[in-house]
């Protein structure tokens, strides 16, 4: 493969969704995920385990509430804790990538109106600049803000997030904006403190399909808000780009509730690994390398995780054979975990949870994908 010497593989987690024991907006209301799986205090042996698997890459996140608990007072021990985290990542040889934020806001913030509030690009870079000051050298790859444009609709257009208020045009516009300022000036910051810094956000982009004229105007339209808005805004403050893919959507099921016969995940969510293949084209259009941030299905009996990850990273290497410059991939997610409004339900990973005991099983599609890096290393 080409770059095989640079190309990061491995796999993702959200501090919220794994750690346990977090305080934070979610926590307040019917979506705490309690003590999650742990990882806040078994971290060590969650990477001992992605390096067995081949991993030379993991992408984390930071949670805000823990950093700064109450508005403008941070705490120290929980930022020595990430270091410990990411310093255990490099300690087994494998690159950190870290998210600075995942969906979760510390209460105070979310009661201000979270990022609604004016101040939010104020109280966002406060945070940034602590947590980037203090960890700027043991950390290669910032990844700002994980997508935004899920974030936006889930909690104002739907209104079934934190803070679940149904808002879609006022606050959901007005949030996809702050979040755009928030970026652009975290991305100024980072490298204030670390010049080499290689910073970006993770998108979750859409394939969205037609079947030819009428749908091909909504289709653009479409193309043009989801995937292209935010990162033409902020066209000059990335290094990379981050890609969430998971969502193959024809224009006439958007609006007019027409589906297609793919097959889908244990959640419903359609697999249409070629997808993949055409967004990345897309994306070569902002001329930047392209990492796939996050990439995975809910999948309990582990019957189709394999093949799932071995077509999407087909197409991905036939976008790569066609000048696409992509140089990692993480699979969502390395441990089972809370999956937001859905809860415990789901199982995205590759490496089960069992939780009543906390104890990992190593699931069988993980030594697929260890195969995969293996014959592509």
């Amino acid at each position: 493969m080409r770059n095989s010497d640079k190309f990061l593989w491995g796999a993702a987690t959200s501090a919220y969704q794994v750690e346990g024991g977090n305080k934070n907006d979610w926590s307040e209301t019917v979506f705490d995920a309690g003590q999650a799986t742990g990882h806040y205090y078994r971290f060590e042996e969650d990477f001992g385990l992605a390096k067995s698997l081949g991993h030379n890459a993991q992408r984390i996140s930071i949670e805000w509430s823990r950093i700064e608990p109450e508005k403008g007072k941070f705490n120290q021990e929980e930022l020595e804790h990430y270091y410990k985290v990411i310093s255990a990542i490099r300690e087994k040889g494998m690159e950190p990538m870290v998210t600075l934020w995942h969906f979760t806001n510390p209460i105070w913030f979310a009661r201000l109106g979270g990022f609604t509030n004016k101040k939010a690009e104020k109280y966002f870079s406060r945070y940034v600049n602590f947590v980037v000051g203090n960890l700027k050298n043991s950390v290669k790859f910032w990844i700002t803000i994980n997508e935004p444009m899920i974030y936006a609709a889930n909690a104002y257009y739907k209104g079934i997030w934190p803070t679940q208020e149904f808002s879609p045009i006022f606050s959901y516009f007005k949030a996809i904006n702050n979040l755009i300022k928030c970026h652009r000036t975290a991305y100024k910051i980072i490298h204030r403190h670390n010049h080499s810094a290689q910073v970006g956000i993770a998108k979750n982009n859409i394939h969205f399909g037609d079947h030819g004229y009428p749908w091909r105007l909504l289709k653009k339209i479409a193309e043009y808000w989801w995937n292209s808005y935010f990162l033409n805004k902020i066209s000059r403050q990335q290094d990379f780009i981050g890609l969430n893919y998971y969502f193959h959507k024809h224009i006439g099921e958007i609006f007019f509730g027409k589906k297609e016969p793919h097959p889908v995940s244990d959640i419903g969510w359609g697999i249409y690994p070629k997808g993949l293949y055409h967004i990345l084209k897309d994306l070569k259009n902002y001329k930047k390398p392209i990492y796939i941030t996050e990439n995975g299905l809910a999948d309990a009996k582990d019957q189709k995780r394999e093949q799932f990850i071995k077509d999407h990273v087909y197409w991905m290497k036939k976008a790569m054979n066609h000048g696409v410059d992509v140089r990692g991939y993480f699979h969502w997610s390395l441990i089972d975990n809370f999956e937001w409004d859905k809860g415990f339900g789901p199982r995205f990973g590759l490496i089960e949870v069992d939780y009543r005991t906390m104890e990992r099983k190593i699931r069988p599609s993980a030594y697929a994908y260890k195969n995969i890096i293996k014959d592509n290393s």
